[in-house]
């Protein structure tokens, strides 16, 4: 076997006094890769190659240390679902370790592509060069395919961006995915033709694992601009398949579901940069939707702040990527959101566009206008 020598780096907080720290680091190092006791390998070449490696070890507040180790990138091959096993895969299972940050050598960024489009690229999709990007979800479940499509109807009117499924509709009876795509994406076309609009349809893919595919192909051919997938159900590398796939060639929105007990805790877990931001990005995602700071979930500030750096983090040639927030938001903190995060954003409204005034198409329109005064 040829070891090419070239490494990447994660970097961990680990919690803990100077003593127990170093041990999860000399631990992480083994339980990332050979998986035995140090002793138990003779063999040098996988001692010299295999074996993670600690780069540096720095103590950050008295009770916690940062630890930077290397991996051989042949341990990963060319595959996404190796790299996150190699990064937090048995060790997501013990206290006091949290990923902090990824650094991908080149020859291992080669093996993914990322991001379709990124925000450049989704700019152009969606013909809006300069502003922020504007998002809502159809909702309530329980909603028939007809209602859903009318509501769909009045959003394009009022020059909506990305209109997406609700995370929660799938295929239940009261709107069958497919009756409910088909009608969405005529709708949403049907509102651009009058109004010269460019605003897309994103229908919600996440779905049993060999039926993620085919809806998403069935959007495609039906019209949908865009696709919607929780890939903490479904997998990171679930939603890269659909990035790369040339049939489909789609924006990608990727939903938290699933994903907030990873960040919910500062001493275990994965940071918001590297979950949402740089881990999105790998996996293809064009816009990575996240819970707002004083919405209706935990995030604080720093946490979104943090997301919204590692959503455009240098990472080779993988694009940076539109962090999206969302979760309880309303018009009237549009303003305070365009300070937060500036122009490169898409701000996700779904009740509070439509609780704002009885008319759906000006509430849309005003919504355009607030994020146009950046």
């Amino acid at each position: 076997m040829h070891y090419s020598g070239e490494r990447f780096t994660a970097t961990y907080r680990l919690t803990g006094d100077a003593d127990s720290a170093r041990a999860k680091a000399q631990d992480i190092c083994l339980e990332q890769t050979v998986e035995l006791p140090d002793e138990l390998v003779t063999d040098e070449t996988i001692r010299g190659n295999v074996f993670g490696r600690i780069e540096s070890f720095t103590p950050l507040d008295g009770i916690a240390f940062e630890a930077r180790i290397s991996f051989s990138v042949e341990i990963v091959g060319n595959e996404l679902s190796q790299l996150v096993n190699v990064l937090f895969g048995n060790i997501s299972l013990k206290p006091g370790i949290r990923l902090e940050r990824v650094e991908l050598s080149p020859a291992l960024l080669e093996n993914f592509r990322g991001p379709r489009f990124g925000r450049a690229g989704l700019r152009d999709f969606l013909k809006v060069p300069e502003r922020p990007l504007l998002c809502t979800a159809l909702k309530p479940m329980g909603m028939s395919a007809a209602q859903l499509a009318d509501l769909a109807y009045q959003l394009a009117l009022g020059g909506i961006d990305m209109i997406k499924d609700d995370h929660g509709l799938a295929d239940q009876s009261f709107a069958p995915y497919e009756e409910r795509v088909a009608q969405c994406a005529a709708a949403v076309a049907r509102a651009n033709a009058e109004t010269h609009g460019h605003s897309v349809y994103a229908p919600n893919v996440t779905a049993p694992a060999p039926r993620v595919h085919e809806r998403a192909l069935f959007a495609k051919q039906n019209g949908a601009g865009a696709l919607l997938i929780c890939p903490g159900i479904t997998g990171l590398d679930a939603m890269r398949a659909l990035a790369d796939d040339e049939r489909l060639a789609l924006p990608i929105l990727s939903h938290p579901a699933m994903q907030g007990s990873l960040v919910a805790n500062a001493t275990t877990g994965i940071s918001h940069f590297c979950l949402f931001g740089q881990l999105n990005r790998l996996a293809g995602a064009d816009a990575a939707i996240f819970p707002n700071a004083g919405g209706r979930f935990f995030f604080t500030r720093d946490d979104c702040l943090a997301l919204s750096a590692g959503c455009a983090a240098p990472m080779g040639d993988i694009k940076p990527i539109f962090p999206t927030p969302a979760g309880g938001m309303s018009l009237e903190r549009v303003p305070e959101m365009r300070a937060l995060y500036g122009r490169d954003v898409m701000f996700l409204i779904g009740g509070g566009l439509r609780s704002h005034s009885p008319d759906l198409v000006a509430n849309c329109r005003y919504f355009q206008e607030l994020a146009e005064e950046i």
